[in-house]
């Protein structure tokens, strides 16, 4: 019998202000966990937190119901770039993500790994594991979570086998992890609207990366119809997943231990979305459990 937990569940929040904000805005829509840019997500410039920044944080943190972050990086970063330019911009971008990620203690810094554009998918994936080998040097602690991606161009991460090739290919650092995002998954060719499917896609992942490495988790909706490679999110319930889907998603018992963070609503939208995501987690456990 899968017992009912309560899973980490927030959104994509604005860290404006510095990270305490992020915080109190999570905590102000019921989340339970944040995710953040540590950066404008429009300039290369990367943040520093200040010592006050950091300190306001953890008083914030102390006694919220949000119970830690994750730290997106921007999606300018390309770690997989035949020019070298851009490909030292991702480095900077990713040690200062990553080396925020080690002073607020966050549960991981979550990166879209990189496209190859219209060039040869195996060198490309060199060249962003050389990369992401490079940033975790450069940083502690934090770990960095590898997303799936949807599957459109040259985009690396598309299959469970191209995420085991990135990992080998960053030296396979013990930190690395992997963020599973349920649009992603879905467009790129994976059905995971029954528990069935979902059993399936997911032995498929562990086979080839290791359970240790599942790390977070995005819960979206999916616009496009299974292997379209389209990446575009819908809120919860008004996609091809639907309502079921996510609920199965999110009653996957590999997955109870891990944030959870929904990308899709907006600021309005998100305290009815949260009580949804709980609602159907709640749901889907029952029906793992036989009502």
């Amino acid at each position: 019998m899968l017992l009912l937990y309560p899973m980490l569940i927030g959104a994509h929040v604005s860290p404006a202000g510095g990270p305490a904000k992020a915080l109190q805005r999570g905590a102000e829509v019921g989340a339970t966990v944040v995710q953040i840019f540590n950066q404008s997500p429009r300039m290369w410039r990367p943040s520093v937190y200040s010592d006050e920044q950091i300190a306001a944080y953890y008083d914030e943190l102390d006694g919220s119901p949000v119970e830690g972050l994750l730290i997106h990086a921007i999606y300018l970063l390309n770690c997989a770039a035949e020019d070298k330019e851009i490909r030292d911009k991702s480095r900077a971008s990713l040690i200062a993500s990553l080396q925020a990620g080690d002073r607020l203690e966050a549960r991981g810094v979550v990166l879209h790994p990189g496209s190859a554009l219209k060039g040869e998918i195996g060198p490309a994936i060199e060249r962003a594991g050389q990369v992401i080998a490079e940033a975790l040097s450069e940083s502690e602690r934090c770990p960095l979570h590898l997303e799936n991606t949807a599957g459109a161009g040259g985009t690396l991460g598309r299959s469970f086998e191209e995420l085991a090739a990135l990992f080998e290919a960053a030296g396979g650092d013990p930190r690395l992890g992997l963020c599973l995002d349920s649009c992603h998954l879905y467009a790129s060719g994976y059905d995971i609207r029954t528990e069935e499917g979902l059993t399936h896609v997911l032995d498929d992942c562990v086979a080839q990366v290791g359970i240790e490495r599942l790390g977070s988790l995005h819960l979206n909706d999916s616009q496009g119809a299974l292997g379209s490679n389209r990446d575009r999110h819908a809120n919860l319930g008004e996609g091809e997943l639907g309502e079921d889907g996510c609920a199965v998603f999110l009653s996957e018992p590999r997955f109870q231990d891990l944030p959870i963070i929904m990308e899709t609503p907006k600021a309005g939208e998100q305290p009815h979305q949260i009580a949804l995501a709980l609602e159907l987690h709640e749901r889907g456990v029952k029906a793992r459990s036989g009502g």
